[in-house]
């Protein structure tokens, strides 16, 4: 099992390696796109828009070529070595690579989804708050993935510091199957991480969803999952770019018109790729967590960059999101 728990690990994970886009051992074509995603709850339009082929529908003769990645910084790193060009991702490790990119690798086409991620802890422990934390061992994915940038901060705003930071609270790294084993193994006092692993969390082990994340932003909603391109893909196919936007946008529909039938397919769908299928009562408990929808919530976007910047993951020079959008019109439709 691969536990990160060190800073100087911490600062090699999330910094991007000096990667051309160009310098490319596959390069795109009219006739393919590449698309990264995971195969989790908060990936479902990507999910469903392929199992249902509406992707394929609208694009027609064009090939998709999909990879299934484990992690944001791992989708970002494809993107940045051209091995993909459109992926989703949260919005921490889409930052991360636009900073280290200077503002010019990558874009955001739209939101995919919103919430669903949940800080859970041991069924007797005595953890009511972040006061609490002192001298706990927590767990959250990757370093600098979304999940990663909210438990620091939240234990920042409390006093707390990590320990290879000088503090007392022991922060693992890892991924979400190894969190579910430091859970199950009492090894972790809580975790914080995104559908279906939270309510997985619960239901399977016995563990206390002390909160949802939602409840900790305005309005009750925080950007979790948007659709990003390299800059140079789509300035290079931007028919391609529109014809998956307009089947993203169909299959979100399609979703949330269809909540029985999306939860079914994502059952099949990891079951095929994982090899474990999920309960129907693990699925219907995940979804209705989360939000699928286009809006990127922008305002979120924005503050997960003060947090990472505060965090020191976004190295020492000063940075800028001015044009992280594909379309400042579709920015204004998201938030109507």
């Amino acid at each position: 099992m691969k536990i990160v728990a060190l800073a100087g690990i911490a600062a090699a994970a999330i910094v991007l390696t000096a990667v051309s886009l160009s310098a490319a051992p596959e390069q795109s074509s009219e006739n393919k796109i590449r698309v990264a995603f995971f195969a989790n709850i908060s990936h479902a339009v990507p999910v469903v828009g392929m199992e249902r082929g509406e992707f394929a529908q609208e694009l027609g003769d064009v090939r998709i070529e999909s990879r299934i990645v484990d992690s944001g910084p791992q989708a970002i790193e494809a993107l940045f070595a051209n091995s993909v060009d459109i992926a989703y991702v949260g919005p921490s490790p889409f930052i991360n690579g636009y900073v280290k990119s200077g503002g010019h690798g990558l874009k955001i086409l739209s939101g995919a989804a919103s919430n669903g991620a949940s800080f859970v802890v041991q069924s007797d422990s005595t953890i009511s708050s972040g006061a609490d934390l002192a001298g706990k061992k927590l767990a959250a994915p990757l370093i600098g993935n979304t999940q990663d940038v909210s438990l620091r901060t939240y234990l920042s705003e409390f006093g707390l510091t990590p320990a290879e930071r000088g503090g007392n609270v022991i922060v693992y790294n890892a991924a979400n199957a190894e969190i579910f084993t430091l859970f199950a193994k009492g090894e972790i006092d809580g975790a914080w991480v995104p559908e279906p692993n939270a309510t997985i969390l619960v239901e399977q082990l016995g563990g206390k969803r002390l909160f949802k994340e939602e409840t900790l932003w305005p309005d009750n909603k925080f950007s979790s999952v948007v659709l990003v391109a390299r800059t140079d893909f789509i300035e290079s196919h931007p028919e391609l770019i529109e014809k998956w936007l307009a089947a993203h946008k169909r299959t979100i529909k399609w979703i949330n018109e269809n909540p029985a039938e999306t939860e079914s397919i994502f059952i099949d769908f990891y079951q095929k790729h994982t090899g474990k299928k999920l309960s129907e009562s693990i699925v219907h408990g995940a979804f209705s967590n989360i939000m699928i929808t286009s809006d990127p919530v922008p305002e979120s976007i924005y503050t997960f960059a003060d947090r990472a910047n505060a965090l020191g993951y976004l190295g020492r020079d000063k940075y800028t999101l001015d044009d992280i959008f594909y379309s400042k019109m579709e920015v204004a439709t998201w938030q109507s």
